[in-house]
């Protein structure tokens, strides 16, 4: 029987992340004074593998919305139905706050051009945003899990001179509050690029998160992640996102 391996460890010296011992804490835990990620650390038994196997599906598929009934359709092993059980009770739980959990097959996202100047597909670090307090949850459950990054060691890719100038161009106007606006409008604002000697982070595989998002009026930045690449001939990966 394959477990999901609980590989985070919360960067030394770094307070922002706080780790939890069941779903409860999870969602009791403030994200306040500082702390912008909470992780639910665990380690779940079952073959998620298999259950991405009996999929039976292709690459050009991109990301396929995965059901109840669809996955209870699967033929599967104990260990199989031990991680198919796993993935409905956690969206069972999820649901329980009025959330809209989504459990989702990825063989890759859609790239950005390598010549934009700054790219804002799910592969680049960013922030998730809302226009109403919020959080986003996640947890991937095979193969290699979603990347954090220190809010210390992140630049905002639209602060880099050359980027902004780059995107000035492109806007085709004056630094102001309308380019503000334009770089609002395009999810620019939202990405990050690492400092030279920055060190992302693994969130682990099976682990719960719960992490802030950017809202007007959030008491704590955002938390910076994003999906991990994609490496040819690799299974897809299942992410639950909320």
């Amino acid at each position: 029987m394959r477990k999901g391996i609980s590989a985070f460890k919360s960067p030394p010296g770094y307070g922002r992340i706080k780790s939890v011992q069941s779903f409860e804490e999870l969602v009791a835990t403030p994200l306040e004074g500082g702390v912008n990620a909470v992780c639910w650390t665990r380690s779940l038994s079952g073959d998620f593998s298999e259950v991405v196997e009996r999929l039976e599906l292709n690459e050009s598929e991109g990301i396929t919305a995965l059901d109840e009934l669809r996955l209870r359709s699967l033929t599967l092993s104990a260990p199989g139905r031990a991680a198919m059980d796993v993935l409905l009770e956690d969206q069972l739980l999820l649901r329980s706050l009025g959330l809209s959990p989504g459990l989702d097959c990825i063989h890759g996202y859609p790239r950005d051009e390598e010549s934009a100047a700054v790219p804002i597909d799910v592969y680049s670090f960013h922030t998730d945003s809302a226009t109403v307090p919020t959080d986003t949850y996640l947890c991937s459950y095979n193969e290699i899990a979603t990347e954090g990054l220190r809010n210390d060691e992140a630049q905002r890719r639209i602060d880099i001179p050359e980027i902004r100038a780059e995107l000035l161009k492109l806007f085709g106007g004056d630094d102001d509050a309308d380019f503000l606006q334009y770089l609002s409008e395009n999810c620019y604002d939202l990405h990050y690029a690492p400092t030279p000697r920055a060190l992302p982070f693994s969130f682990g595989l099976g682990n719960l998160w719960r992490i802030a998002v950017d809202y007007p009026g959030s008491p704590v930045p955002a938390c910076i992640h994003r999906a991990p690449e994609k490496f040819p001939g690799r299974p897809p990966r299942l992410l639950l996102i909320s």
